[in-house]
């Protein structure tokens, strides 16, 4: 039986999660929720599969730790570690790549 890796959120990533939930509730505090459980639970189920998603095509320099998915207009980064994942960022589509 494989053993499910830890999935831990970074500040930052907390942080961002936080204002793009806040944004959101300013029009639909039902959409809000919707889209924060959502991103919640696709993080939740990469402790099973942490290669589901896609090498973070944005990431310079990518070991080929870093992965991505997108949901909601969002772009969730994570590093797939040796026990754990951490989720390393939250960003909006629409925002320009930023180096991390």
């Amino acid at each position: 039986m494989v053993e499910e890796l830890k999935v831990v959120w970074s500040k930052t990533a907390q942080k961002a999660l936080e204002k793009h939930y806040n944004y959101i509730k300013e029009d639909s505090l039902k959409s809000a929720k919707k889209v924060k459980s959502e991103i919640l639970g696709i993080t939740k189920t990469l402790s099973k599969v942490p290669t589901r998603y896609p090498l973070d095509k944005y990431r310079k320099n990518n070991k080929g730790d870093i992965r991505a998915f997108e949901k909601y207009s969002l772009r969730v980064a994570y590093q797939v570690k040796e026990k754990e994942i951490v989720i390393v960022r939250v960003r909006h589509i629409k925002r320009s790549p930023l180096e991390y």
